[in-house]
């Protein structure tokens, strides 16, 4: 079967993916540099793409970005830090509009991918550093944002519960790194590590739009013609045995509680049940039709918000609840029971039915964001798998209760979390 993407690799080993459509009128092109998600460069790589963005050679300032941008026909040019599985993933995205909309034809795809290739190998420096205010700048805007978690209860309760249920492996560290390590950031380390990246670390170019499939390849072939010499990094480890259930409580000054539980699935993207475990999760947490929304927050009336989610590269499920701080006894043994009765296959066809149809609209919405087109096969080329949306589609549609009830068997809570009040 065809791949969405047409994979090529560029002269120095990057991979480069081309999917040409005219479904959109904009071309998109991301790129992504994988790094192990390690405590001990966490924080300078999550640094990386903020002060890469402020400014390059040819264009020295956020400014003289934005003025190209709108030059663009107000083109969109973003960097940022994702994590998926163990991974720590530097990203960097030019959104245009499709040349042939505009009178410059490839003018504006010409200088967009300039802008891009600039930005991430030709960065402003100041002798053998980075811009020294850049640098500073952008590590007072980093420990805000990593000390705007604390603000933000409910996602502070999920990454709480994967850093207790993960400790001492790489998935317990956060994508942004931790406020300690900044003060020891130097401009003139940070540009030795970010050369050290560059050349070393896996790279994928990705381009969605209705382009030339050649002509891409050798615009970007020669613009993105740095000397390399890549180093494997390590792929993530899948823990699949609980050896014991945890309970950790953290009180705060908060006005609800946040109880979240972390589950070992045993499952990963890339295994063969991978979907039917998709299923399960809808059941149990996906949805106003699933297990936990029907029976922990409509009939009990003992949550504000009930849902799961998977982790697809690390093989984990998390459940989260707001409650009442008197409840999580309660809470936790209901929740409990939703997972032993998919486990016994008390899956009603209600549930069942509209799990699949969930997701399949969830996939189907998804074909219409070229980021979301290219996030998911980023996930499938980190996991070893390339398929298209309309494969995992065509898989769901396949699975079975059975399945899911099978699948469901590995499945084992790990920890329980809870935000309580002081």
């Amino acid at each position: 079967m065809d791949r969405l993407f047409k994979r090529k690799t560029l002269d120095n080993g990057i991979n480069l993916y081309i999917h040409s459509t005219d479904k959109f009128k904009t071309v998109t092109v991301c790129a992504f540099i994988h790094q192990n998600l390690d405590k001990s460069t966490a924080t300078r790589t999550a640094l990386l793409p903020f002060v890469l963005k402020r400014g390059s050679h040819k264009f020295p300032s956020s400014r003289y970005i934005s003025l190209c941008l709108e030059e663009l026909y107000g083109a969109d040019f973003g960097a940022d830090i994702i994590k998926k599985g163990e991974r720590q993933i530097i990203q960097f995205f030019i959104e245009m509009v499709n040349p042939r909309y505009t009178a410059s034809e490839d003018k504006i795809l010409d200088e967009g991918l300039a802008l891009f290739k600039d930005v991430i190998l030709n960065p402003l420096t100041e002798g053998p550093a980075f811009k020294k205010d850049f640098v500073e700048q952008e590590k007072d805007v980093l420990k805000r944002n990593i000390e705007a978690l604390f603000n933000d209860k409910f996602n502070y309760a999920i990454e709480r519960c994967f850093q207790e249920m993960c400790k001492g492996e790489p998935f317990s560290v956060y994508k942004y790194g931790s406020v300690s390590d900044l003060p020891e950031i130097k401009s003139e380390d940070l540009y030795d590590f970010y050369k050290m990246i560059i050349k070393s670390r896996p790279m994928d170019i990705f381009v969605l739009g209705e382009v030339d499939e050649g002509q891409i390849y050798e615009k970007l072939n020669n613009l993105f013609s740095n000397e390399r010499r890549e180093e494997k990094i390590a792929g993530t480890v899948v823990v699949k045995e609980v050896e014991r259930e945890k309970f950790v409580e953290e009180k705060q000054d908060v006005n609800q509680g946040k109880l979240s539980l972390g589950f070992r699935t045993g499952t990963r993207y890339g295994d063969e049940d991978f979907y039917a475990l998709m299923v399960f999760n809808s059941v149990f947490g996906g949805g106003p039709h699933s297990k936990l929304f029907q029976n922990v927050r409509e009939k009990e009336s003992l949550a504000y918000y009930a849902f799961s989610r998977l982790e697809k590269s690390k093989g984990l499920m998390l459940a989260s609840c707001g409650i009442d701080f008197d409840n999580v006894e309660k809470t936790v043994e209901i929740i409990k029971k939703q997972l032993e009765d998919i486990k016994d296959g008390r899956i009603s066809d209600y549930e069942f039915e509209s799990s699949k149809k969930s997701l399949v609209n969830s996939l189907k919405e998804a074909e219409d964001s070229p980021a979301m087109i290219i996030s998911l096969y980023l996930d499938g080329i980190i996991n070893g798998i390339e398929e298209s949306i309309q494969e995992i589609i065509e898989k769901i549609r396949n699975v079975t209760k059975e399945d899911v009830v099978k699948v469901a068997q590995k499945v084992k809570l790990d920890t329980i979390y809870f935000l309580n009040k002081k």
